[in-house]
């Protein structure tokens, strides 16, 4: 730590002599707030400073340093330029304050934007405001229920797969409905039997995700879609898995009556620590009147933001989303074109099934039809020899991985989902192979190397578990 380096008096800064004496500003500030004696910063020479965060920025993992193989989280590379049209300095000195007739660029662009997403979905309409895929479920769940209530019966429940995001019952709980799970079949895809046990005239919606968290094609969805319908429910898709349908599918044309979209994940803007979300919603015809207030219209060539909307669910953002995020997205979209979208989906695609190819002999696939952009293995056979999925996760940080999402779905044991986006190259994906290919020789010849794992990194395994229950923050001399 920065401060276990330096020593007493050591500084790297030079600062000019006060020209007041520091008794006259110690007698400006109330007596609470002076320090009884100095404070305990660090003593460290400029170069020290700046080899200390450097030596910390080469530790981080990003998805310039490696592939990012999380499933169902898209950690594509994102463009730098996305970066530099999105800190534009008409773009970075905007206020959501300012009248329409300032904005008309970025109304154009949020307007077009919105098009743009509707033509890939199949979708009527849309808003932008939502700030995240959960927040954007949240928000058509609250325009499913409007629209129940304007047919005279909210009603009570919505049917999820037993796959599902966990966010998908937690936004279905917190709109006030019942959520209530439907099984998969011995394929990995919606049970059509239970899902006909299920559905009934409280239910409200069929929340699912396609390809779903298997990474698997529902391709009974149209059979899904009919069903729904008759029963008088709304079809609403979590589009965390869009990035294997742009150009391919369009989920409107399928019959889904609500999408969300991630734009950090589908549409290449950073998410987790690289930025904030954005999570429009697009919806068909049924839902238009209910979307929420302002929607950004076009009428005889001015843009202008729509408050006159009676059947609005109302806001649900402060002001009109993220907006650096959709300046991202849009750049995307308009340097890819319809063609390049299309383009990244299939090697999306292609790159999952190459990357199971070389890894499913080692490692069991639980349920074997051929996936989409993802995948997901499990580690039972490793589990024989005393090696759990929590093991190889560490040990892929000695071979200079990072981990992908284990334990999800819950539908797998011991499960390992991968998924590589189209931005990584064949040579990446060989390396990752040979990776996890080494460490299931390691689990049935020496596990202790990998159930002792990481063996290489700055700190070794810790206790996962002490540490949530007994967090420390704050640095203490001594500690």
């Amino acid at each position: 730590m920065i401060f276990e380096l330096g020593a007493s008096g050591r500084k790297g800064y030079s600062l000019p002599e006060l020209t007041i004496p520091i008794k006259e500003v110690a007698d400006l500030i109330p007596a609470e707030f002076l320090r009884s004696q100095p404070a305990e910063l660090p003593e460290v020479s400029e170069l020290e400073v700046m080899r200390h965060f450097i030596a910390l920025s080469q530790l981080n993992y990003h998805v310039e340093k490696g592939i990012y193989p999380l499933g169902s989280c898209t950690m594509k590379y994102n463009p730098k330029i996305n970066e530099v049209v999105s800190r534009l300095e008409g773009i970075v000195a905007l206020h959501p304050l300012q009248d329409e007739e300032d904005v008309q660029g970025a109304l154009a662009l949020m307007h077009e934007l919105g098009q743009y997403l509707c033509e890939i979905a199949g979708m009527e309409a849309i808003t932008l405001q939502p700030a995240a895929g959960a927040h954007g479920e949240l928000t058509g769940l609250l325009l499913i229920r409007a629209y129940h209530e304007d047919q005279g019966n909210p009603r009570k429940k919505v049917l999820l797969p037993d796959s599902a995001h966990g966010t998908n019952p937690a936004s279905a709980s917190l709109v006030g409905y019942q959520a209530v799970q439907i099984k998969s079949n011995d394929k990995g895809l919606i049970d059509l039997d239970d899902l006909k046990r299920h559905l009934d005239d409280e239910v409200a919606a069929l929340m699912l995700t396609n390809p779903n968290t298997l990474g698997l094609f529902e391709t009974q969805i149209e059979t899904v879609c009919r069903l729904v319908a008759e029963a008088g429910a709304l079809l609403y898709m979590d589009g965390a898995n869009l990035n294997a349908l742009l150009g391919i599918v369009r989920p409107g044309d399928l019959g889904f009556d609500v999408v969300h979209f991630n734009l950090h994940k589908t549409f290449s803007a950073p998410h987790g620590g690289g930025g904030p979300g954005s999570g429009p919603l697009g919806v068909s015809k049924k839902l238009v009147d209910f979307l929420p207030v302002p929607t950004v219209e076009l009428k005889d060539g001015y843009y202008f933001l729509d408050y006159d909307r009676p059947k609005s669910i109302g806001k649900v953002a402060t002001f009109f989303g993220n907006f650096t995020v959709m300046v991202k997205a849009f750049a995307y979209i308009r340097m890819m074109g319809a063609s390049g979208l299309k383009e990244a989906s299939k090697m999306a695609i292609l790159n999952a099934n190459y990357l199971l190819e070389r890894l499913k002999s080692m490692y069991h696939l639980p349920y074997p039809t051929r996936p989409m952009h993802e995948f997901v293995l499990s580690a039972e056979r490793q589990k024989q020899y005393g090696v759990r999925t929590t093991d190889i996760a560490k040990r892929l940080l000695d071979l200079g991985f990072h981990a992908p999402t284990i334990y999800f779905p819950l539908i797998v044991h011991e499960a390992l989902m991968i998924e590589p986006t189209e931005t990584e190259s064949k040579e990446t994906l060989d390396a990752f192979a040979e990776a996890l290919l080494q460490i299931a020789d390691e689990a049935s010849e020496n596990p202790k190397v990998v159930q002792t794992a990481p063996h290489n990194t700055p700190v070794s395994r810790l206790d996962e578990a002490l540490a949530a229950r007994q967090l420390k923050v704050r640095y203490r001399k001594g500690d």
